[in-house]
């Protein structure tokens, strides 16, 4: 195997986190891109459970995106030094405050006609509490924790951009998360983010093999 098999899919935040580590370790892989609804039996073979990211190396598989950002960074740790060393743990706090809180009230809110006797509008509000909450860490200084860009960014900024997608003008009228809308525009005009974003051909076994990232990113 001469690059590792990433099976993705564009939107997905999960999968959209593990690009952007990828891309930032400049982790070259096969991209497989799929749809979720004809997920092909290869990805299946390998990951059972059927949902993305997966990403096949030679003597492994890695299909959850927070082992993949790990898996990343042992190999080059760009985050090394972004942030104090005290704020480690509050990063890892907060990643799991949206794998856990966030998304489960993000799903009730945006898919809401998937659930039985659901209220999309106390769902919704969950989900704004912890922003709020949030906002009170931001450090101002252009990302989350500091000047530059952090695994928290990369890990939970996929998720709040679907929270704002559900309801645009209501999310950017929000006078109580300010600062988490200038970090998020900055994130989606981003290059990172264009290039994590580029939308490559459905896989099918049959098709040339396509690689990501495009490009190396020159700055972070």
């Amino acid at each position: 195997m001469e690059y590792p098999i990433l099976y993705s899919f564009i939107r997905c935040p999960y999968a959209m986190r593990a690009r952007m580590a990828l891309k930032l370790t400049n982790i070259r892989c096969e991209i497989r891109e799929v749809r979720l609804n004809n997920k092909p039996k290869q990805m299946i073979n390998k990951s059972p459970k059927g949902t993305v990211p997966v990403l096949v190396l030679e003597n492994e598989v890695i299909d959850e995106s927070n082992d993949i950002i790990k898996w990343a960074l042992r190999s080059n740790n760009v985050f090394d030094g972004n942030i104090d060393h005290n704020q480690i743990d509050l990063t890892n706090r907060l990643i799991e405050l949206f794998d856990s809180k966030f998304k489960y009230n993000l799903d009730r809110y945006k898919y809401s006609t998937r659930y039985e006797n659901i209220d999309p509008e106390i769902h919704k509000r969950k989900c704004l509490d912890i922003l709020i909450y949030l906002e009170s860490l931001i450090s101002k200084e252009g990302w989350i924790l500091g000047r530059k860009i952090n695994k928290l960014d990369i890990s939970i900024l996929p998720f709040i951009r679907q929270y704002r997608i559900a309801d645009i003008e209501w999310f950017d009228k929000q006078d109580k998360i300010k600062e988490i809308q200038k970090i998020l525009s900055n994130f989606l005009n981003s290059d990172l983010f264009k290039d994590v974003m580029y939308k490559y051909d459905v896989w099918n076994e049959n098709a040339e093999p396509q690689f990501f990232p495009q490009k190396k990113l020159k700055n972070r």
